[in-house]
């Protein structure tokens, strides 16, 4: 029985630790959006640091090119 305990606890462990690595290493989301005047906004944000990474760029689009600059997050 003390060995049950002591199995379960230490897997219980493992999967936190694997989840607290999974939600801070890469974990991002993105959206992208166009205007009718051929504006794209493109946004990612990070999860690491409850989203302080967060990036917006917007672009124009010239032929088959984007010209991005960076701007601050709403």
């Amino acid at each position: 029985m003390k060995n049950v305990k002591k199995m379960t606890a230490f897997v219980l462990l493992a999967v936190t630790m694997r989840a607290g690595a999974v939600a801070l290493n890469g974990c991002a989301y993105g959206g992208v959006a166009s205007t009718p005047d051929g504006t794209v906004v493109i946004v990612r944000n990070d999860y690491f640091l409850a989203g302080l990474l967060r990036k917006v760029y917007v672009c124009k689009v010239n032929g088959s090119q984007l010209a991005c600059t960076e701007t601050t997050a709403p």
